[in-house]
């Protein structure tokens, strides 16, 4: 079934386009990611989605009824509202209901058989469109999203949005989006403030959900692992590209090759005809050459393939090696507001090492990063340098830009000694030319104010970067970019980012950083993800033997100390159920194993098919979840009823 379906959209702002001829259709159960520089019109492809804005030519269609949740960068919440109320925002009309259904109910009961025909007909009517619209499952639905978003449904029972962080209201954002119940959700940026679990967790809710949505981010992961189609906006209008993100960069590099050859192909057919017409407009082949002129007046030109031209050139260069041990702590620990975010802890960093530092949000990794630079104490023991080793350190919050100088006059007091050219080249490279050199950081957006915060990191010329959640405001392009600089640069970083692609990519060494401790990994990311997922499995396992043993002991401290045989008595009856049961629960938990480990490994998504299948098995993996459930309620029944057969 057709949800949207957009059909030779334009949108122009006055006399500048932004989009033109825009054309892709999304049916029901699809996940699309939309892609594209910063500026490229992704906001404004999710307005034209929810009627926000009106294309100016084409036509822009909604199946009949369309429910939209969307998912904006800058939701407001009514600031006495507690995170519950607000995750359950989308079901006021619902919630309404139930009220009205208790209000009722007390009514029946205060008139007892005296209650009218008309008070029970409406008490019905309410019981039955409550039950239609889901509002039996409501509070676990909530309570669900809300524990895999990070919070404690019991807690964000009396917690009140206004206590919140930024990134906290973001999740609770995201969770009324995702329990509203929509036929369409528009998710811009949803990553922006999940941890590494609260990603992990949204991707197979999506996944196995069956939601349909449209996706902005940055997360390249991510987008691999929930998509099934890409939008590819660039250079003001659209392609569709069929499967996640590695199958769209591959299509891309392969339709741009393609592009490339045809253009060229057409201008030395051009350059040929021209030579010709040129040699033979006033020669005795005159018109003939005319005719030819008059034919390559016509012909429609082929335009280049877009280039990479606007993506940010960066080097990060250090101007001397430094030592072999950049940094070493000695028993350090860091405590804060009377709590403990590390314990004792010695560790050494080593030149050319990239190690990224891993942790849920709230763990302390900024608050780390500060006692390891010294712009905060130490709680114990020590953090030092290395000799000769100098830092850089790009900061979350984007601190390090001064706000009250023009970009030209921040690189240029930096650099006082270069010419006005150079100090244009220099911010060029970064993606500011023309008047935008004379702009203030103020007046920037994300993005951009990111940009001239790596361009102030190169100028460092330091061999120890730290990087603080990096990608946070960029474009993808501009992410492999700083990808690319990374990988070429002579020294040692450590990198601190919920980009697992980037980790993926770049480390060398993990540092897990949760409950106090930091557990140092010799391997990179990936290698980490593995080991994390391989000892879930196991302890997954060991918590299904255990409520095995846990079973058989129950089921033997209640069975009577009689002969065993077969007996078609209640009692063996029940006892038998039991027992199948049992066996029902071992095969389900056996599978929820198999399936989650199936799901957990990363080649799953090498393919193109690899979105399919990991929606496959993820819709499995609930279904079979939901029948482990069903048999763990049906033994406990019918140990219950053995029991109840032999007090008989």
């Amino acid at each position: 079934m057709t949800l949207v379906s957009f059909a030779g959209v334009a949108l122009r702002f006055g006399e500048r386009t932004l989009l033109r001829d825009v054309s892709f259709t999304v049916t029901r159960g699809e996940r699309w990611g939309v892609v594209g520089r910063n500026g490229a019109g992704k906001t404004s492809l999710f307005e034209l989605v929810t009627s926000g804005l009106v294309p100016a030519e084409g036509t822009v269609a909604r199946a009949t009824n369309l429910r939209i949740a969307v998912l904006d960068q800058h939701r407001r919440f009514e600031p006495s509202a507690t995170v519950w109320d607000a995750a359950a925002g989308g079901f006021h009309e619902l919630r309404r209901l139930e009220a009205a259904i208790a209000t009722l109910a007390a009514a029946i009961g205060d008139a007892g058989e005296a209650a009218s025909e008309s008070l029970l007909a409406s008490y019905a009517r309410d019981l039955e469109q409550f039950e239609h619209q889901g509002g039996y499952t409501l509070t676990a639905r909530v309570d669900a999203i809300l524990h895999g978003l990070g919070f404690d449904p019991g807690d964000a029972r009396t917690r009140l949005v206004d206590t919140l962080s930024g990134g906290e209201r973001g999740r609770v954002g995201l969770a009324a989006q995702l329990a509203g119940g929509a036929d369409l959700v528009l998710l811009d940026e949803p990553t922006n403030h999940l941890d590494l679990d609260g990603t992990r967790w949204l991707e197979e809710y999506l996944v196995s959900s069956g939601a349909t949505a449209l996706v902005i981010s940055h997360d390249r992961a991510f987008l691999d692992a929930v998509t099934d189609r890409i939008l590819h906006l660039e250079a003001g209008t659209a392609q569709v590209y069929v499967g996640g993100y590695r199958a769209f960069v591959e299509q891309r590099a392969l339709a741009r090759l393609s592009e490339q050859r045809a253009f060229d192909k057409q201008a030395k057919s051009i350059a040929k005809e021209a030579d010709y017409i040129r040699r033979n407009l006033a020669g005795q082949n005159s018109a003939q050459a005319r005719g030819r002129q008059r034919r390559l007046e016509r012909l429609p030109r082929l335009s280049p393939p877009p280039d990479d031209l606007a993506t940010m050139a960066v080097r990060f260069e250090p101007d001397q090696r430094g030592g072999d041990q950049v940094l070493v702590t000695d028993r350090l620990g860091v405590d804060i507001g009377g709590r403990t975010l590390l314990g004792e802890w010695s560790g050494t960093i080593r030149r050319g090492e990239v190690v990224g530092l891993v942790g849920p949000n709230g763990a302390g990794k900024t608050t780390l990063l500060a006692t390891l630079l010294d712009e905060r104490p130490a709680s114990r023991g020590s953090a030092r340098l290395g000799e000769s080793i100098r830092v850089a350190y790009y900061r979350q919050d984007l601190a390090g830009v001064p706000r009250d100088q023009t970009l030209f006059d921040i690189i240029h007091d930096r650099r006082p000694l270069w010419t006005r050219g150079k100090v244009q080249d220099h911010l060029g490279r970064f993606g500011f030319s023309g008047d935008s050199v004379r702009r203030r950081p103020d007046g920037l957006s994300g993005g951009e104010l990111a940009r001239v915060a790596l361009a102030l990191l190169v100028l460092d010329r330091a061999n120890f970067l730290i990087f603080d959640e990096p990608t946070n405001h960029l474009d993808l392009e501009t992410i492999e970019a700083l990808e690319d600089a990374i990988t070429g640069f002579d020294g040692t970083v450590l990198l601190v980012s919920h980009d697992r692609a980037l980790l993926r990519a770049l480390t060398t060494r993990t540092w897990g950083l949760d409950h106090g401790r930091i557990e140092d990994f010799g391997g990179s990311f990936g290698e980490w993800e593995e080991m994390i997922r391989r000892r879930a499995i196991k302890a997954e396992r060991s918590a299904a033997d255990r409520r095995a043993e846990e079973r058989a002991k129950t089921r033997e401290a209640r069975a009577p100390r009689v002969q065993a045989r077969r007996s078609t008595s209640p009692v063996a009856e029940a006892r038998q159920l039991a027992e199948a049961q049992e066996a029902l629960i071992a095969k389900h938990e056996r599978r929820v194993a198999e399936l989650s480990e199936m799901l957990g490994d990363p080649t799953l998504y090498e393919t193109g098919e690899g979105g399919r299948r990991a929606g496959e098995l993820a819709r499995e993996l609930e279904s079979t979840k939901g029948e482990l459930n069903r048999a763990m309620l049906a033994w406990e029944r019918a140990m219950e009823q053995w029991e109840a057969d032999r007090g008989t």
